[in-house]
C-alpha cells in the first residue's frame, strides 16, 4: 500500500528536466546531466533523480510542491527513499494523513537561500523554514545535520540547492 501510495503521488509530477550536477561532500562530480537552455527548479530534479518517492509524495501531501517550484532560493536537505524507510513501520502512511506534522517536518528539511556546502561546513547551526534551528556538525570531514549525515552536496537547481542527506531529520518538540 505504501509504494502504490508513494507512486501515485509522485506521478502527480510534471517533470522538465535540465542540468544537474550530483556531487559527494568532497565536491567529486558523480553525475552530470546533459546541458539545456535552464535547469530544473528543486522538485523536478529531485523527481528526476530518482530516489525521492518519498519525499515528492509527502510533498504532494503537504502541498508544498508549489512553494518549492516557486523563485526561492532554498536549500533543501533531502531525504532519500531509504531514509525514509529507516522510519518506524507506519510512520510514513501516518504523516501522509497529518498534513500539519508532515509541513512541519518538511520545512524542518528547508532552509531559506543558497547555502553550498563549503558554507554549511563552516555552520553551528541554520535557521530551518520550519522556525527552528538543525545543527550542523563535521566529523571525520563529513557534515551532519542532527543525526543524519550529508551524502550528497550541491545539486544545483533553478531555485536553490539539494543536498542529499541519509535519514529524516525531525524537528524538536514543542
Amino acid at each position: 500500500m505504501k509504494k502504490s501510495i508513494v507512486l501515485t503521488l509522485a506521478s502527480l509530477f510534471t517533470l522538465s528536466i535540465g542540468s544537474v550536477a550530483f556531487a559527494d561532500h568532497h565536491g567529486d562530480k558523480k553525475h552530470e546531466g546533459h546541458a539545456m537552455a535552464a535547469k530544473a527548479d528543486i522538485v523536478d530534479t529531485a523527481v528526476k533523480a530518482g530516489q525521492f518517492k518519498t519525499l515528492a509524495a509527502a510533498l504532494t501531501a503537504a502541498e508544498l510542491v508549489k512553494v518549492l517550484k516557486g523563485e526561492g532560493p532554498f536549500t533543501v536537505f533531502a531525504p532519500t527513499d531509504e531514509a525514509f524507510a529507516k522510519l518506524p513501520k507506519g510512520t510514513v502512511e501516518a504523516l501522509l494523513k497529518d498534513k500539519k506534522k508532515l509541513t512541519e517536518i518538511l520545512l524542518y528539511h528547508v532552509v531559506k537561500g543558497k547555502v553550498p556546502a563549503a558554507a554549511v561546513v563552516k555552520m553551528k547551526s541554520a535557521k530551518t523554514v520550519a522556525g527552528s534551528d538543525v545543527k550542523i556538525q563535521v566529523k571525520d570531514g563529513t557534515v551532519y545535520l542532527n543525526n543524519a549525515k550529508v551524502i550528497k552536496t550541491d545539486i544545483m537547481t533553478s531555485n536553490g540547492i539539494i543536498h542529499v542527506i541519509d535519514t529524516v531529520i525531525m524537528p524538536p518538540k514543542k
